[in-house]
C-alpha cells in the first residue's frame, strides 16, 4: 500500500508538473510560425508585394517571407531579392519562370535559383529544383539547411540576417537574350524549434549596413542627415529575440521523470519498515 501510495502521488506530481510544459510547447509553435510570416497589408501601412527585383546585391528587392513578389525582366539578366532568416528557421526559396508566347524560343533555357547570406556566401540547398529547363514556364526551389544561432568562423552554417535570392538564365545563346520573362518568388520558413539550437549566439545580425550605421549614429545626428541600413526588414519580434523554445519543455520532463525514478526506486527498495518476529527460542 505504501508503494502504491508513493507511486500514485509521483504520478500526480508528474502531471501537474508536465502540464505548464506541455501547453508552452504547443503555443510556442504556432507564435514561432506566425512571427516571419508577414502579409503586404500589415503594419507597414498597407504596402503592396513587390512587382520588381534588383539588378545587384546592392539594388537587391526586399521582400518579407510569406509574400508573392514578382518582376518582369529580360533574359539574361540577373534578378535579385532579399529576405530576412532567423535562427531557428529553415527557408525554402521558390520562384516560378513563365516566357510568353510571343517571345519563347526555339530550344529551351536553363534557369537557376541561387541564395546567398548576408556575407554574400553562396548556400547550398538541402533539397529542391535549384536549375531546370523551362520551355513555356518552371518552377524551382531550394530549402536550406536551418539558420544557427551561433557557428564557428571557418565554417559556411547559415546565420541569422538577410538572405539574398538570385535568379537568372545559364547557358544561353545569343539569339535568346533579351527577350521578356516574368518571374514570381516566394520565401517560407518552417521553425524547427529546440532541436536547432545552440549554445552562443551572434552580437549583430549578417545585415548589410548595420555596422556601418552604428558606427556613424552618432555623427549623423550631429550633421543632421540619417544613415539607413541596406536591408530594413527583420522578424516582427526582432532578432533572434525569442528565448522559449522546447528544448526547455522536455528538459523539464527529463528533470521530472529523473525525480520520480528516485522515489520510485527508493520506495521499492526500502522495505516495509517492520522488523520481523523472532520465534521463542531461536
Amino acid at each position: 500500500m505504501r508503494v502504491r501510495r508513493v507511486l500514485s502521488t509521483a504520478a500526480l506530481l508528474l502531471g501537474v508538473a508536465a502540464a505548464p510544459a506541455l501547453l508552452g510547447a504547443t503555443a510556442s509553435p504556432a507564435a514561432a510560425d506566425a512571427s516571419p510570416s508577414a502579409s503586404p497589408s500589415g503594419d507597414d501601412g498597407g504596402d503592396s508585394a513587390p512587382t520588381q527585383a534588383g539588378t545587384s546585391f546592392r539594388t537587391a528587392t526586399e521582400v518579407e517571407q510569406g509574400v508573392d513578389a514578382t518582376a518582369n525582366g529580360s533574359t539574361g539578366d540577373y534578378l535579385y531579392w532579399s529576405f530576412p532568416a532567423d535562427a531557428g528557421q529553415r527557408p525554402t526559396v521558390k520562384a516560378t519562370v513563365k516566357l510568353p508566347e510571343t517571345s519563347r524560343p526555339s530550344a529551351s533555357q536553363t534557369w537557376q535559383i541561387d541564395v546567398y547570406d548576408g556575407l554574400r556566401r553562396r548556400q547550398a540547398c538541402q533539397y529542391g529544383a535549384q536549375t531546370r529547363t523551362v520551355a513555356a514556364s518552371v518552377e524551382l526551389a531550394c530549402t536550406l539547411r536551418t539558420v544557427r544561432a551561433w557557428s564557428e568562423p571557418w565554417a559556411d552554417d547559415p546565420l541569422p540576417g538577410t538572405y539574398y535570392i538570385r535568379l537568372t538564365a545559364v547557358g544561353l545563346g545569343a539569339g535568346d537574350l533579351g527577350q521578356p520573362v516574368g518571374a514570381e518568388v516566394r520565401v517560407d520558413s518552417k521553425d524547427i524549434g529546440g532541436s536547432a539550437a545552440v549554445d552562443g549566439s551572434l552580437a549583430e545580425p549578417l545585415v548589410p549596413g548595420v555596422a556601418t550605421t552604428s558606427e556613424k549614429a552618432d555623427s549623423d545626428e550631429e550633421s543632421g542627415s540619417a544613415s539607413a541600413a541596406l536591408s530594413s526588414l527583420e522578424p516582427d519580434d526582432g532578432w533572434t529575440s525569442g528565448w522559449w523554445s522546447d528544448r526547455w519543455v522536455w528538459t523539464g520532463i527529463g528533470g521530472v521523470l529523473a525525480a520520480l525514478a528516485g522515489i520510485g526506486g527508493y520506495a521499492l527498495t526500502r522495505g516495509n519498515g517492520r522488523p520481523r518476529r523472532v520465534p521463542p527460542g531461536a
